[in-house]
């Protein structure tokens, strides 16, 4: 079989919607399948959606009581009554749903237990992370579209 006509049907199956295409020509026989989508295993607060769907998402907005100034250093609030959200996995930290969006969240927004302060993208898959509990947004540690690693933190929300 030609290794040119081989890799036509791989680019046919890989830009179609089929999942598997065999062929039987002159005694051969060819199958090709594509590998089926994992979805990657998340903390029982995320959800996995892809890109396209995010636009279809209304989370709750959260409260900005006022605007102040971000903090430079971790030194002018009291760390006692700091909480870290921390990346769970390796991706991309987004603020928003989309580049035109509002941020879900800014510094001096109250945030309660489940609301929805970024998205990770990690292989193609929006993953929302939303906050472990409640309180104010001091500090995001994080600009918008850069890497993040796992474990890296992302906010500081003040508990009262």
């Amino acid at each position: 079989m030609d290794l040119n006509y081989l890799k036509k049907l791989i680019k046919m199956l890989d830009s179609s919607n089929l999942s598997e295409i065999e062929i039987e020509e002159e005694g051969t026989k060819i199958r090709l399948s594509k590998p089926k989508q994992k979805i990657a295993t998340q903390l029982p607060t995320q959800i996995i959606t892809p890109y396209p769907s995010i636009t279809n998402i209304n989370p709750q907005p959260a409260e900005i009581k006022e605007k102040p100034e971000p903090t430079t250093s971790t030194e002018e609030f009291n760390m006692s009554k700091i909480f870290e959200v921390k990346a769970p996995m390796v991706g991309t930290f987004y603020r928003s749903p989309s580049p035109e969006a509002k941020p879900y969240v800014d510094v001096g927004s109250t945030v309660k237990e489940g609301t929805l302060l970024c998205i990770i993208e990690a292989m193609k898959l929006m993953n929302e992370i939303e906050s472990e509990v409640g309180g104010k947004i001091v500090k995001i540690l994080v600009e918008n579209g850069q890497p993040v690693e796992y474990n890296q933190v992302l906010f500081y929300i003040e508990k009262p």
